[in-house]
């Protein structure tokens, strides 16, 4: 395990590994008011956007089928809105994951969840920020590019991104600078479609991201959504891939990134930190 963890953290020392984050980043996150946990995975955004309570268990079974249903009832606002109030409208206390990531100053960090720690951990720290967009009139592009100078983002193009900047994509949406998310079964249908097609994705990181191997944190992939979003979001990944991080992996959790060529490893997010503390490379400790 050391040794795994050892070229892991080479690779993020020297740029050549990217961080894939999903909701087991936010374990531990909690609203300070209340102790309440922060909804980041399926089954937690479910209950929390209905009020509390479970759905009816077909809606259970993935949270942009659940959101589709909301959607149809009381229309696409009202999902944005709960979306809103839950990442934009709450504080939330601090993840040591996210603090630590934005202590190496990685080039480029992948954020499949739709909250904003990463963000304010950026805050002092001019960046270039995606936001993947679906169903949106007037763009061929399922993305929004946004330049950060260290107190504000402004809407940028791709041929004005200046790439020696960090650069955060966070492919599912977030409330900043500006309310876009993927979050329903529609909207997953179009991004994914034209994830595929190569018009999710901005130039500029088509290019920077040939060969990158790639660390999973914190992401199951028992669902066909984020297997998808991750396969695509990775393409042109050097072989081997990379490294996922899932303790107890299902059966077909194994086949699928045995075909993506990515070594599972039995650990969670804190074993990752717990190894990223004794790490005595060129890193930040944690």
């Amino acid at each position: 395990m050391s040794a795994v963890f050892d070229n892991i953290f080479s690779g993020l020392a020297d740029g050549s590994v990217v961080p894939y984050i999903g909701p087991g980043a936010l374990n531990g996150v909690i609203d300070p008011a209340t102790g309440k946990a922060i909804p980041a995975d399926s089954d937690s955004l479910i209950i929390a956007m209905n009020n509390g309570q479970p759905m009816a268990p077909k809606l259970m079974y993935e949270f942009p089928r659940a959101a589709m249903n909301i959607e149809l009832k009381r229309g696409r606002s009202a999902v944005n809105k709960f979306l809103d109030a839950t990442y934009r409208d709450t504080q939330w206390s601090t993840s040591a994951l996210h603090t630590w990531l934005a202590q190496q100053k990685l080039p480029y960090i992948i954020d499949c969840n739709r909250d904003t720690q990463l963000q304010k951990q950026y805050a002092a720290t001019p960046h270039t920020l995606i936001v993947g967009i679906a169903r949106m009139a007037g763009t061929g592009y399922r993305f929004k590019l946004f330049q950060y100078d260290g107190t504000q983002y402004s809407a940028v193009e791709q041929e004005a991104v200046d790439t020696s900047l960090p650069v955060l994509f966070k492919p599912l949406g977030t409330p900043l600078p500006e309310s876009n998310y993927i979050a329903s079964d529609a909207d997953f249908v179009d991004y994914i479609t034209e994830l595929m097609g190569g018009f999710a994705i901005p130039s500029f990181v088509k290019r920077a991201r040939q060969n990158k191997r790639y660390l999973l944190l914190g992401l199951r992939l028992n669902r066909d959504t984020d297997r998808m979003v991750f396969s695509d979001v990775i393409f042109g990944a050097d072989k081997p891939a990379g490294w996922a991080l899932i303790p107890h992996p299902t059966d077909k959790e194994k086949r699928y990134l045995e075909r993506l060529n990515v070594e599972i490893v039995n650990a969670d997010v804190a074993d990752f930190l717990t190894a990223a503390q004794s790490w005595n490379g060129s890193l930040a400790a944690a």
